[in-house]
């Protein structure tokens, strides 16, 4: 049996420990997040949110998920 290994990432300031071949949709799905009301940065750049089920995570990047709110 092959053993997962896991990589550490920061998701808003936090550090989160994810396997090696997550994600950004994988984390979307996992934190329950609503795409329609996010924008979401890798490592300082924003990304599109059509291509986030092809982005790999690696050791280290930096995720910032920023909701927009509604108001007047």
């Amino acid at each position: 049996m092959k053993k997962i290994k896991k990589i550490k990432i920061k998701v808003n300031g936090k550090v989160k420990s994810i396997s090696d071949n997550y994600r950004v949709s994988d984390l979307v799905k996992n934190l329950k997040i609503p795409m329609k009301k996010v924008a979401i940065e890798l490592n300082q750049e924003i990304i599109d949110k059509k291509n986030i089920s092809k982005i790999n995570l690696k050791k280290n990047d930096k995720i910032e998920i920023v909701h927009f709110i509604g108001g007047g």
